[in-house]
């Protein structure tokens, strides 16, 4: 099996509006997926690592990356193919309650 990486992004006006039982069923779909051994995790606050040519480290507070919906969370998940990521990505609660999935293929 291939790993994936998934990246959630969404907010709480776009969870809010969506109805109760397809968030329901997104949470049970994670619960699953958890049971099945997949890592997932709810972001908190970023910290941005520097140690450029191996010299004094650096830190900063806050994302790097910016897009219009807050980052939520993360899974790394197993699938077969990408497109079995993606299907199983889309039944996650940034998916359905108007938020965004990225699936990244992770390469070795």
């Amino acid at each position: 099996m291939a790993r994936f990486v998934t990246i959630g992004y969404g907010d709480q006006a776009g969870y809010e509006q969506t109805d109760p039982a397809v968030r329901d069923a997104a949470h049970a779909h994670d619960a699953r997926l958890r049971a099945d051994g997949a890592v997932m995790g709810i972001a908190g606050q970023p910290v941005q690592v520097r140690r450029p040519g191996g010299a004094e480290l650096t830190t900063q507070t806050g994302p790097f990356l910016s897009s219009a919906l807050p980052l939520a969370g993360f899974a790394v998940i197993e699938a077969a193919t990408l497109e079995e990521a993606i299907e199983i990505a889309s039944h996650s609660p940034c998916a359905v309650a108007h938020g965004v999935i990225e699936v990244w293929p992770l390469t070795e």
